[in-house]
């Protein structure tokens, strides 16, 4: 007599765990921290605490290198301290300052964010380039209005002559050629620390796009330095509408293309005259006259850049997540005669 054997001998069924359901409409911009599944609480805190210490320590590296280089060279001090190189030299310098935070951003967004560097450019993690292109063409005309504006309008009583002297061709030239180098790489590090982590840290914790792009605009205003009050909401003004573009459009494009088009131009007229690209005024200083004027080509563009989003249709939200793939069904150990 023979027992029946308590074991199976048959395939063993594997059932594989629920898989968690798939998100039917994807994340908005501000919300790609919440894309992965890794997020938690400190990780945009630790990483704009990276930031903000690696752009500190970089910046003063710069400043010494600078410095020493200046030195060996023979070439005079500025009355803080710093290496005098000249109006463009020193222009170029700043310029570079803010640009190396465009690493210390893709650094933070692999680690602690961990997440694709791509993702803190647009929602298909990648920074779209016919989009850019588009709203680069979208810039063109209501900041080209703006600086027809700012030459009408009347200037400060006591300006000395030479700001109105021409520079010459060569030195011309010369600007626009460091300054079309310079020039998107920092307002790109601009767009991509304060529209893109800073938005996106925050949303990690809101849903409110205001909510999300709030802070930011009042921080990049603040970046500015103080001036005038209408300075200052110009500013704000400013971060709020690239922020509600980025948002909306999905990406950093927009944003980026308003910069760009509105440092070269502010740049390349200073570089045109005497003089110009030694004065220490930025938007902050802006009397309310061109502050007004700057809101108001601020809108003009965000109404440009959303009608031709209705009718090119940039990606606004992450693709829909799909849910894992099932192990197949595990046969069992193979059956011998």
């Amino acid at each position: 007599m023979t027992n029946a054997s308590p074991y199976p001998t048959g395939p063993i069924p594997y059932t594989p765990a629920p898989a968690p359901a798939p998100d039917p409409a994807g994340h908005p911009y501000h919300r790609m921290d919440r894309t992965t599944g890794r997020h938690r609480w400190w990780r945009p805190l630790v990483g704009t605490l990276m930031v903000v210490c690696g752009y500190a320590v970089l910046v003063i590296a710069l400043a010494v290198a600078s410095y020493v280089l200046a030195t060996m060279a023979g070439l005079p001090e500025l009355p803080d301290g710093g290496a005098d190189l000249g109006p463009l030299g020193n222009t170029a310098m700043d310029l570079v300052a803010i640009a190396i935070a465009l690493p210390l951003v893709l650094l933070a967004t692999l680690w602690p964010a961990r997440r694709p560097v791509g993702t803190v450019s647009s929602v298909t993690g990648r920074l779209r380039t016919g989009w850019l292109g588009w709203c680069l063409l979208a810039a063109l005309p209501p900041i080209l209005l703006l600086m027809v504006t700012a030459f009408l309008l009347p200037g400060d009583s006591g300006e000395s002559g030479e700001s109105d002297t021409w520079v010459g061709w060569r030195s011309f030239l010369v600007a626009l050629a460091v300054l079309a180098a310079l020039v998107p790489l920092q307002a790109a590090a601009e767009e991509y620390v304060f529209r893109g982590w800073l938005t996106q840290a925050v949303g990690a914790f809101v849903r409110s796009p205001w909510l999300a792009v709030l802070p930011q605009a009042v921080l990049f205003a603040a970046a500015h330095g103080w001036g005038t009050r209408w300075g200052f909401l110009g500013l704000l003004v400013n971060g709020l509408v690239a922020g509600l573009l980025t948002i909306r459009t999905g990406g950093l494009e927009a944003a980026i293309a308003l910069h760009v088009l509105n440092n070269l131009l502010a740049f390349g007229a200073s570089a045109a005259v005497v003089g110009g690209l030694s004065s220490d005024e930025t938007a902050a200083d802006a009397p309310w006259s061109l502050a007004l004027a700057a809101v108001a080509t601020d809108l003009l563009y965000a109404a440009i850049v959303l009608w031709l989003a209705r009718r090119r249709g940039p990606r606004r939200l992450t693709p829909p997540a799909q849910a894992p793939t099932p192990y197949p069904e595990y046969p069992g150990p193979a059956r011998t005669a």
